[in-house]
């Protein structure tokens, strides 16, 4: 499945053209998904519908699709019906994001709604919801996936839990998505805003460690920021993300030659099928550069586990040879060129047997 990257927008929170900047902007940057949050209306269906209708097809125009977060206040509010989807359609969105459940032929049922709107479901708890949705004969393409955001510090799921979670969707073949937090967005849906990460870990990091790792896990294909208004600077660089291979940056050691630089940075890389648990090995390059010399250097100390090392002069067939350190060890037949930064160790748990992946400096 195609992976994206996806914005959130509070029009009930923030200006309308600030909104409208921050969407141009985003699209710039190749974000083709909007979380339209829904959940404070208070205006009366007349207002709320002029405005979310204009913002939801200035958004259309961008390329963007949008989906509504809904509750089913929300509905009382508006004197609506979850029978009849209609107002949503002529909002102009492209789906609706239920925050509570209902029993599950219900929500099949909403699935088939004349105007396709999607049906996306909050994928942040270990039931067998979605299992009982798919026995009343959900129209699948039109039933997706999302995690819950978490304001306040030290509410959000870990990691193990996210995992089982998402793994529910992910091997029933549902479209699933997960939030990361900008670190200079400020507007959520409530008072408390300590970030909007659906992982806890994720919290204090960088905007792009965040997105690589929930692509790394294979169980997420659409990656939002949460809060609002992520910098140009994060939308930036997100949007220069690759989201189809896990890509670690490297800060090189001072005596790094050359050749090993060209190998480090050039070449597509992927952990040999027969692993090992000290190294991850990118062993093709060394017979690409089996000619090319290599001097000892930076080759005495203890490697630390993220450190990039290649085979130096005395390592006969395997001189060239890049490696991933894992565990601390020696070796003085490799020359420590760099380390993968320290933000970005996390992600080596995902550099599996025949995993392919890229190294590029920082």
């Amino acid at each position: 499945m195609k992976r994206a990257l996806g914005v959130s927008v509070y029009p009930d929170h923030s200006d309308m053209e600030q909104d409208k900047a921050y969407l141009k902007k985003a699209a710039e940057y190749g974000f083709t998904r909007i979380f339209m949050s829904m959940l404070e209306v208070t205006d009366g269906k007349d207002t709320v519908k002029q405005k979310f209708q204009h913002l939801i097809s200035y958004a259309k125009n961008l390329g963007f699709e949008t989906i509504l977060d809904v509750v089913p206040s929300l509905f009382d509010e508006l004197e609506i019906s979850y029978d009849d989807l209609s107002f949503f359609h002529e909002l102009g969105a492209d789906g609706i994001r239920l925050d509570v459940g209902f029993d599950g032929n219900k929500e099949a049922k909403l699935t088939f709604n004349p105007y396709n709107l999607a049906i996306e479901l909050n994928m942040s708890n270990d039931v067998a919801y979605l299992d009982n949705i798919l026995t009343y004969e959900a129209n699948k393409p039109f039933l997706y996936g999302c995690h819950n955001f978490y304001p306040q510090e030290g509410t959000a799921l870990p990691y193990d839990f996210f995992e089982k979670c998402s793994i529910r969707f992910k091997e029933k073949g549902i479209r699933t998505a997960a939030f990361i937090t900008s670190q200079s967005g400020s507007i959520g849906p409530w008072d408390i805003n300590d970030g909007l990460p659906t992982l806890e870990s994720h919290r204090h990091l960088p905007v792009e460690v965040q997105a690589k790792h929930l692509f790394a896990t294979g169980l997420i294909d659409d990656v939002i920021i949460g809060n609002a208004y992520a910098s140009d600077e994060e939308l930036e660089v997100l949007g220069n993300l690759n989201r189809y291979q896990l890509e670690l940056c490297v800060e090189f050691t001072d005596a790094v030659n050359p050749v090993e630089k060209t190998i480090v940075l050039d070449e597509q890389h992927f952990r040999r099928g027969d692993i090992t648990a000290l190294m991850a090995r990118s062993t093709e390059v060394r017979k690409k550069y089996s000619q090319e010399k290599n001097s000892a250097h930076d080759n005495n100390q203890e490697f630390s586990v993220g450190d990039i090392v290649i085979g130096n002069d005395a390592f006969g067939k395997y001189k060239n040879e890049l490696q991933l350190v894992l565990q601390p060890h020696k070796d003085t037949r490799k020359n420590k060129v760099g380390s993968i930064i320290a933000e970005e160790q996390v992600l080596l748990d995902y550099i599996k047997p025949w995993t392919k992946f890229r190294l590029k400096e920082k």
